[in-house]
């Protein structure tokens, strides 16, 4: 059958999964596509790539789409969310000597408690706390500032540098930051590079964030929306695929190609099966769900999502957040997610919102076509994220 090249860009992270999986397994062809997979350098660059028309689609932080319509960052180019690639993955770390710091104040690194963890830190780093993340909008950025803010490291003076995830290890071994908030696999590098230890995963702080995207020119949106279909149901179902434990190991092989991740299937094993080498002393820890692609509506754009991130950066940045709020829900398109998944028997959500850090334990709820239970969805202060209406 001939297929239709469509080109995507991405970056080499073990969230890019749905897409790399897309493509290898066929499910691409299976829609009558075939996916033009580029690699990325940067998150600016993959962002310019789809807002100047070299690619079509793209693999994006999810603050991204926000903070543009919301005109922040200097590209304007309006963009929609069609689906959610992965909740959580990321990981927060520290350097070697903080670490050392931790262990010997007797903090016994649970890895889940992030209350407890900030207040360690807060005990033994300087003044000055200087964390890499991968883009200035980010989940990174929002998770630390939301957690900064609500433990004793409010009392700090914590500065956020960019960093590639793929040199973070080497930022921190060289003393340019302190402490990191990365995709894995380049947290566990930092670890298995000795030069780093980790601290929490990022769910430790919000056990439902959106992490990654797939994001689309809405100009494309509107002119290719048959491909924007096969696009986005060849993605649904490789995240399908992907939620199969018994796809995990061929998984971590596919990712761990040179040309895609090029590092060794053992490292995105642990992000795959959520079991972490936490220290060069080889202590485990394990996190349930870590990287989620599909289960619970994963993959559905809920605007409330959108509009937490926005409210975020609303307060941040000067503006208006209940403005900022409406701004943002136009870009994470539930319309469309119903449209174009609608042929597979898509267990989606009834409603577009929910609130958001309202669910401490798996609940069901009405969908189509018919129930659906939603994961724990809860921040490590219980707050409660009510989206102005």
């Amino acid at each position: 059958m001939k297929t239709v090249a469509l080109p995507v860009a991405y970056m080499p992270l073990v969230d890019a999964a749905p897409l790399i999986v897309a493509r290898e397994m066929g499910f691409d062809h299976a829609e009558g596509i075939s996916l033009d997979l580029q690699p990325a350098p940067s998150w600016s660059s993959l962002r310019d790539m789809l807002a100047f028309g070299h690619v079509d689609a793209a693999h994006l932080l999810s603050p991204v789409p926000v903070a543009m319509a919301l005109g922040l960052g200097g590209i304007a180019t309006p963009l929609s969310v069609v689906s959610v690639l992965s909740l959580n993955g990321n990981v927060i770390g520290v350097g070697t000597q903080l670490a050392r710091q931790l262990g010997d104040h007797g903090y016994g690194f649970d890895f889940m408690n992030a209350a407890t963890a900030g207040s360690a830190l807060a005990k033994v780093a300087g003044d000055v706390l200087t964390f890499g993340v991968p883009f200035p909008f980010s989940m990174h950025v929002e998770l630390l500032r939301y957690w900064v803010a609500g433990t004793e490291l409010a009392s700090k003076q914590v500065e956020i540098r960019t960093v590639p995830p793929p040199l973070m290890a080497q930022a921190l071994a060289g003393g340019d930051i302190d402490a990191f908030c990365v995709g894995e696999p380049w947290g566990s590098f930092a670890v298995d590079d000795n030069v780093g230890a980790l601290l929490l995963p990022g769910q430790a702080i919000w056990t439902c964030a959106p992490e990654k995207v797939l994001a689309v020119r809405n100009d494309w949106a509107e002119t290719e929306p048959h491909l924007l279909g096969s696009l986005m149901r060849a993605v649904w179902r490789a995240g399908r695929w992907l939620s199969n434990p018994e796809s995990r190991t061929t998984a971590s092989e596919m990712l761990s190609r040179k040309s895609y991740l090029n590092v060794a299937p053992e490292l995105i094993d642990r992000a795959l099966l959520g079991e972490f080498t936490i220290s060069a002393r080889g202590e485990q820890r394990h996190v349930n769900g870590f990287v989620e692609f599909f289960d619970g509506a994963a993959t559905f754009p809920w605007r409330s999502q959108a509009k937490w991130v926005a409210h975020q950066l609303a307060k941040r940045n000067g503006l208006d957040p209940a403005t900022a709020e409406r701004q943002a829900a136009k870009v994470f398109r539930s319309d469309l997610y119903r449209r174009e998944l609608q042929g597979l028997s898509v267990e989606t959500p009834g409603a577009s919102e929910k609130l958001e850090g309202a669910i401490p334990e798996s609940t069901a709820v009405a969908s189509a076509p018919g129930s659906l239970i939603l994961p724990r969805n809860v921040f490590f202060d219980r707050r409660i994220f009510e989206p102005t209406g």
